[in-house]
């Protein structure tokens, strides 16, 4: 997993557009950003400083403008905000956070048998059933919630 970098909204709708282009002028960014999210040229060279400032973009000087280029990449900087996000709720509830992300996401077909075949790979190894984590242990069968 890539070291989980600290990004705002606002900076990962940049982001996406630099991933998508794989690298803009500051020009191109301006004008995507302003049709895409009503924003005022000021926010987005704010925001391209910021990620500059953060070691997630790099700039070179082209002209009067610069180009903005990733430092990190789309699927592993994905991936580490969703561990992130998904180490901050009970493992309990993953697998309803998970059926519920299926359910209301739209996916494609190839993307349906890449789930269905992951999901077969690890159901040989899933316990029947996962403690919550948020409370040590001993305080478990006391006052939790969950254990109810």
């Amino acid at each position: 997993m890539t070291e989980q970098i600290e990004i705002s909204n606002a900076e990962w709708e940049v982001m996406r557009v630099i991933w998508t282009l794989g690298q803009a002028t500051s020009r191109q960014l301006i004008e995507i950003m302003e049709v895409k999210q009503n924003w005022k040229p000021a926010t987005t060279k704010t925001l391209l400083g910021r990620l500059v400032a953060k070691d997630v973009l790099e700039t070179k000087k082209e002209g009067r403008g610069f180009i903005y280029s990733p430092l990190v990449q789309e699927q592993a900087t994905i991936d580490a905000q969703l561990m992130q996000n998904f180490s901050n709720i009970c493992q309990m509830h993953v697998g309803k956070t998970l059926a519920y992300l299926v359910e209301n996401l739209n996916l494609t077909q190839g993307d349906i048998a890449k789930i269905t075949a992951k999901l077969e790979d690890k159901k040989s190894s899933a316990p029947e059933k996962l403690e919550c984590d948020c409370i040590p242990a001993e305080f478990h069968r006391v006052g939790c919630q969950q254990c109810k």
